[in-house]
């Protein structure tokens, strides 16, 4: 199941260590960089379904199942992962033998250094190739690197920031020279997955409750982007597993919500129409009347 609250750098910090940075509320941004064995030491859980207020990138050693979209990987042994803040995922340890660094930043980090957004590197990119499989070889050159980060961050260099920022970027580009891991999993559970997490990111923008609150999340391309799979992928684990295809459930849930405005609230139609998503008064009027065969108008009266 996904999570639908957004993880916080402070829920991070709060649930993980149960203390938090002085410098966590800093306009620049936040960067730390951890060892796995201090987590796995205290007995922290596995991640969830859930949508991370950070970005994450981890070297892991150990049996571990990532899970993200439609996707399942196994790692059996070294794998360096990205993750982004708009996909869900779920990480399982598969044994206790487990070693590695992890680093987590905000978005807000990495402003006006490079010319790039961090969303338009393929390792973070929706629909990307997140993890990675590490030689032995590789595997040192990425340990280097986080040994780097904590040499770096426990220094009193002015700079050392535009270090770390710079070390980020490394470890960027080292991955995106290798090959991406394999996906392994069966097309059912995908397709239960992957319609599960749907309805679970269509729900979460209802009831609506205000004229002021505004669906955001409409196309079908919108929903697939933020599930970081294809448009096509996602009609088809729908149809599957629900016999209707993805504009048709959004469709019945905006008519089911437009029924219960017109109904319950004394909201005008232009309100609901808005709230609703829509660009103009008419398409939503047309919206309504090819599925229910009267206006809103006279729906409500």
């Amino acid at each position: 199941m996904m999570d639908n609250k957004i993880h916080t750098v402070e829920d991070f910090y709060r649930d993980k260590l149960n203390w938090m940075p002085d410098n966590l509320k800093s306009d620049l941004g936040h960067f730390n960089v951890f060892r796995l064995s201090d987590f796995i030491q205290h007995g922290a859980q596995c991640t969830s379904y859930s949508r991370k207020e950070y970005f994450k990138i981890s070297l892991v050693s150990g049996r571990n199942k990532y899970e993200y979209a439609d996707k399942t990987i196994m790692i059996e042994d070294n794998a360096l992962m990205f993750s982004n803040p708009n996909i869900p995922y779920n990480w399982e340890r598969l044994d206790d033998q487990q070693s590695g660094y992890f680093c987590i930043f905000t978005e807000e980090f990495f402003q006006h250094f490079g010319a790039k957004k961090l969303h338009e590197y393929p390792v973070f990119r929706p629909g990307g190739q997140p993890i990675y499989f590490l030689s032995a070889e590789q595997q040192k050159k990425a340990t280097d690197i986080f040994l780097r980060m904590f040499q770096e961050i426990e220094s009193d260099y002015v700079y050392k920031y535009d270090v770390l920022r710079t070390l980020v970027f490394e470890l960027t580009h080292e991955a995106m020279r290798m090959e991406p891991a394999t996906t392994i999993y069966t097309a059912n559970n995908a397709h239960t997955r992957i319609s599960s997490l749907f309805m679970e990111l269509l729900e979460r923008q209802f009831p609506v409750t205000s004229p002021m609150q505004r669906m955001k999340i409409r196309m079908p391309v919108d929903f697939a982007t933020q599930l970081a799979v294809h448009v096509n992928s996602l009609n088809r684990a729908l149809k599957e597993t629900t016999g209707k295809t993805t504009s048709q459930l959004i469709a019945q849930r905006i008519l089911q919500e437009a029924r219960s405005l017109l109904k319950h609230t004394d909201w005008s139609i232009s309100e609901i129409s808005w709230s609703l998503g829509f660009e103009e008064l008419p398409q939503f009027i047309h919206f309504f009347k090819r599925n229910e065969q009267v206006t809103p108008g006279t729906f409500r009266r």
